[in-house]
């Protein structure tokens, strides 16, 4: 009884689960951890100074300010370039990125798998190099007694291009750029009357009259056209196969019917290759090592 008694007076005194929760100190909440996006890549421009995730793809980007209107967008080797007018902020350059992350994404995952072609078709330039000529491989020798850039096999016959083996005048101990440029040089030497043949082929063809042409050394641009009557082709062109070049031919004579590429254009094309966007298409999907 008495034990009894003595326990419910200590019970009176001694603080309940409550109370002890309320003598506690009180600790201010900690903000929970924000869940960050999940990033599969990154593809950062060299100048970015602006990110933003696409779809997973952490992009990295260079902001151009332009006199301008509207926000434009260019992928190229290097990646992302927005250029934007000098009063738009940057917070609508952000949204405007995101609102077109499905066609960036698609042509930088382009460039990317472009730049993998161009490095696959890197030459090593050195006896017993292969390189392509008129869309066929053909085999490099270097013999310092044969005529210089001698070609053991006709380079056309009726039933188009055909590889073979080009002997150069040049030691074996040749270093890497004297190769190169003895080949380049060669190249070009084909390529100013391959051209002028073929554009002679086409022009009475298309109705026009080219009056001067010019070889280029452009990276991404096969040809140009001037109102004047004057060509130009890019000289690497050599390395691509007959239709090929002979669509670019045509592409640029009918320029001087029509100097835009309005459906006018296309149908001035389509006079002499009917089939010009397979040709198109092909020619975009080639990759020429740069001279």
């Amino acid at each position: 009884m008495m034990q009894g008694l003595l326990r419910f007076t200590l019970d009176l005194f001694q603080p309940g689960p409550d109370a002890a929760q309320a003598q506690r100190p009180k600790t201010k909440p900690q903000p929970q951890p924000q869940p960050q996006p999940t990033v599969a890549a990154a593809l950062r421009h060299p100048r970015a100074s602006r990110e933003a995730v696409l779809h997973g793809t952490l992009v990295g980007y260079e902001i151009k300010r332009r006199k301008r209107r509207t926000i434009g967008f260019s992928v190229g080797a290097e990646g992302l370039a927005v250029s934007a007018p000098k009063w738009v902020p940057l917070y609508e350059i952000d949204r405007a990125v995101q609102c077109k992350s499905g066609w960036i994404l698609k042509k930088l995952d382009e460039t990317r798998e472009r730049g993998a072609r161009l490095e696959a078709a890197r030459i090593d330039w050195r006896d017993g190099a292969v390189f392509p000529f008129l869309g066929q491989p053909v085999r490099l020798r270097l013999d310092p007694l044969a005529a210089h850039g001698q070609l053991d096999r006709p380079c056309l016959e009726a039933a188009g291009a055909v590889g073979g083996t080009l002997h150069i005048a040049l030691a074996v101990s040749a270093t890497h750029d004297q190769i190169r440029d003895a080949v380049k040089h060669w190249l070009r030497a084909q390529a100013t009357p391959l051209f002028t043949e073929r554009l002679d082929h086409f022009a009475p063809l298309l109705g026009v009259r080219w009056r001067k042409l010019s070889l280029s050394s452009a990276v991404t641009r096969w040809g140009s056209a001037s109102a004047s009557g004057a060509i130009r082709l890019n000289g690497r062109l050599v390395h691509l196969s007959l239709p090929l070049i002979d669509y670019v031919a045509v592409h640029e004579l009918s320029h001087l019917r029509v100097m835009d590429h309005s459906p006018r254009f296309w149908a001035t094309v389509a006079e002499v290759l009917p089939a010009y966007a397979d040709l198109r298409r092909q020619l975009k999907d080639e990759a020429v090592c740069r001279w």
